[in-house]
């Protein structure tokens, strides 16, 4: 059966996720620092629980949490153990019910990092911050029962050979907190399915199918191909993603998201499977539910995972 999932954020129902920026808190001393960001933990906590309520209620499968539900947690001013923050005791109750909610209820969570995750840098620099950063998305994993942490390979540093055997390399010396959960995605510029595929069986770590870059960066193997190759690299529920472009397929900027999914960029092989698909759209959750209804329409609501 097909799990649908919300990525991140709201587009209608009064459920936020609050930030802060390290300017904003320079203007405090430390304890004030922290006490400002424990209250914005707090809310985005609650959040959380209230988002996997909303997951629950609507027969929504999957969430996928912000990487900034805790703000600025890896900065390198700002940095802070959960312990540190004054109320740490509330914080972590509030998310040890998140993740027993999850579990109770078989809500899948997931992460994906931002953009400057770049495992394949050639700058030590920038692969040392990425792992702080991931170390950081694996000690959520572990608080929220999250089973992925996706990531994109990164730039091609003009020779993609030499960058994916680095990925390759930095990938193997990562922490087991962090491997297990790891995953790579296809982008729509640089790395293909074709690409990443014999990277992630040779590691034996999963691959998120990304169709909508796929059909941006177009390679000679077919959708159908692509998901069967896909579903062998996983240990447990696959995970896909799927969008469809703000402008049309004929456009040529095809990458922006659209509001809502088009039915028939819904891959039709898709339907029979037992996987997860996250849908990347600007309506958030109004696109997430639009597309639950249009698929039982045409395919009977046996089909959708409640």
């Amino acid at each position: 059966m097909l799990r649908f999932g919300l990525c991140c954020i709201f587009s209608n129902e009064p459920i936020t996720f609050k930030r802060t920026t390290a300017a904003y808190l320079k203007k405090f001393k430390r304890p004030e620092q922290l006490q400002l960001i424990s209250s914005i933990v707090i809310h985005n906590a609650r959040s959380l629980l209230e988002a996997l309520q909303f997951c629950h209620n609507k027969g929504i499968g999957d969430f996928r949490i912000n990487s900034q539900i805790l703000p600025l947690k890896t900065h390198r001013d700002m940095e802070y153990r959960l312990d540190e923050l004054p109320e740490s005791g509330e914080i972590f109750s509030l998310f040890r019910q998140s993740k027993d909610y999850a579990e109770a209820h078989n809500i899948r969570t997931t992460f994906h990092p931002d953009q400057f995750i770049l495992l394949s840098s050639p700058k030590s620099i920038v692969t040392q911050n990425s792992i702080k950063e991931l170390m950081y998305h694996a000690e959520m994993a572990e608080l929220t029962h999250a089973d992925v942490i996706n990531i994109h390979p990164g730039g091609v540093y003009g020779d993609k050979d030499e960058t994916l055997k680095r990925l390759m390399r930095e990938i193997e010396k990562l922490p087991d907190a962090i491997r297990k959960r790891l995953t790579l995605e296809n982008d729509d510029k640089s790395y293909s399915p074709v690409d990443l595929l014999p990277v992630c069986k040779n590691l034996n770590i999963p691959f998120v199918y990304d169709i909508h870059h796929h059909r941006c960066l177009q390679n000679n193997v077919d959708v159908e191909k692509t998901t069967e190759s896909a579903l062998k690299t996983w240990d447990r529920e696959p995970l896909f993603h799927i969008s469809s472009p703000k402008y049309g397929w004929q456009n040529k900027k095809k990458s922006p998201h659209a509001d809502f999914i088009e039915i028939n960029d819904f891959p039709p092989s898709w339907l029979p499977l037992n996987i997860t698909i996250e849908i990347e759209a600007k309506s958030k959750e109004l696109a997430v539910l639009k597309l639950m209804k249009d698929i039982n329409s045409f395919s009977g609501p046996a089909l959708v995972r409640n």
